[in-house]
């Protein structure tokens, strides 16, 4: 199994990121809806083979309507992030963590929107891409490392999720929800990666931390 005629969802992909992960996917055969909040920023990504669809990657309802718009995705990738932090404990704004909330509430909506999209599929994933602070977090970066730490806890969930369903049903697993953590975010090794997310089966990649 392969990336080849996969539907992929890369979820606030307007990002360098988000666009060499687009280009890798396609150039392996897959299909690739991108979301973004404006035509604009989708542009580039529409010009590498994507499908540009402009919606919320935050919110539930704009997910949950476009879930059952794309009803063959075989992989989510929430994309939505950013770095605020430094001066230590003390400067832990406010601000700044509810600057980063979105990339945990980006995690949320798209798994509880493509759920059984992800179930649905012959082999369905989830990705998202965490931080190696998780394992070590430090005073000028709790924020980050916290809302991070939040969006592996919450993938795991899916994880388990996916794993019960099996057992439930007696069927064998064949979605599965990972976490790629990174020190430093290099587009081409994550669009390395997406592009491999069918090279092993669901069993072995549920609830895994890969580090890239």
């Amino acid at each position: 199994m392969n990336a080849a005629g996969k539907h992929v969802l890369l979820a606030g992909g307007t990002s360098a990121a988000g666009l060499a992960v687009t280009r890798a996917l396609t150039g392996a055969g897959a299909r690739v809806t991108v979301t973004g909040r404006s035509t604009e920023r989708l542009s580039p990504l529409v010009d590498a083979g994507a499908v540009g669809v402009v919606a919320d990657a935050t919110s539930l309802p704009e997910m949950s309507e476009l879930a059952a718009e794309l009803t063959d995705v075989d992989a989510v990738i929430p994309l939505v992030g950013g770095w605020r932090g430094g001066g230590g404990l003390a400067g832990q704004t406010d601000d700044d963590l509810h600057a980063l909330m979105p990339a945990f509430e980006g995690v949320r909506a798209t798994s509880r929107a493509f759920d059984q999209t992800l179930r649905a599929s012959d082999a369905g994933r989830f990705a998202i891409v965490s931080s190696t602070a998780v394992g070590r977090p430090l005073a000028g970066g709790a924020n980050y490392a916290a809302v991070k730490a939040a969006s592996e806890a919450w993938t795991r969930a899916v994880a388990q999720g996916f794993a019960k369903a099996a057992r439930e049903t007696e069927t064998p697993l064949r979605a599965a929800s990972l976490i790629w953590r990174v020190k430093a975010l290099d587009p081409e090794v994550l669009a390395a990666a997406a592009v491999a997310l069918w090279d092993a089966d669901a069993s072995e990649l549920n609830d895994r931390v890969i580090t890239l």
